[in-house]
């Protein structure tokens, strides 16, 4: 679907009606992401504000495994966010427009429609008790020097690090699974 005309050609909408500049993916060196398909995707649960999250079974399997070994080693783990749609993504772009705010600072902290890896079921937001919001200070809890140390152990890997050339800012909550040998 990531090459599909008819998704492309939607996608061009959307970013046009969003003010997205035409050079986005290219200047910022971002993938293409297909939606996964609904029959791919599995629960994993609630977030903490009542919305059901879903990734694809094994990268849901994945998270559950390395949820419970944190658990067990006293560290807890919430999933916030995780699969999310190229409607969904345009949602939250709209409602951060609608606040005022400029396309270019939005782009800072939400990928734009298409290009969000959580299209792809694999991506997962993490936090932790007190640390639910998805803001840098994450960084500083116990559960993020865990997933520093033990999340590629589960496949998973921090996208958006300090510094990253996609100009997304360094957000410390979003981890990618990509080793789709890991369970």
């Amino acid at each position: 679907m990531g090459s599909d005309p008819a998704y492309l050609s939607r996608l061009r909408d959307l970013h046009g009606q969003l003010g997205i500049p035409a050079d986005y993916s290219a200047a910022r060196r971002l993938t293409l992401h297909a939606e996964a398909a609904s029959n791919e995707l599995v629960e994993i649960g609630v977030n903490p504000d009542g919305r059901v999250l879903e990734l694809l079974a094994p990268a849901a399997i994945a998270w559950r495994m390395m949820r419970d070994v944190a658990a067990r080693e006293g560290v807890e783990l919430i999933a916030v966010s995780a699969f999310r749609s190229v409607a969904r993504q345009t949602e939250i772009i709209r409602r951060k427009l609608g606040d005022g705010k400029p396309i270019a600072e939005i782009l800072r902290y939400v990928a734009a429609p298409g290009f969000s890896e959580h299209h792809t079921g694999r991506a997962i937001d993490i936090g932790c008790p007190g640390f639910i919001d998805l803001e840098e200070n994450f960084e500083s809890t116990p559960a993020f020097n865990w997933l520093q140390r033990r999340a590629v152990g589960f496949g998973f890997a921090m996208s958006y690090p300090r510094g990253s050339e996609s100009g997304i800012s360094y957000e410390p909550w979003h981890w990618l699974w990509a080793d789709l040998g890991v369970c």
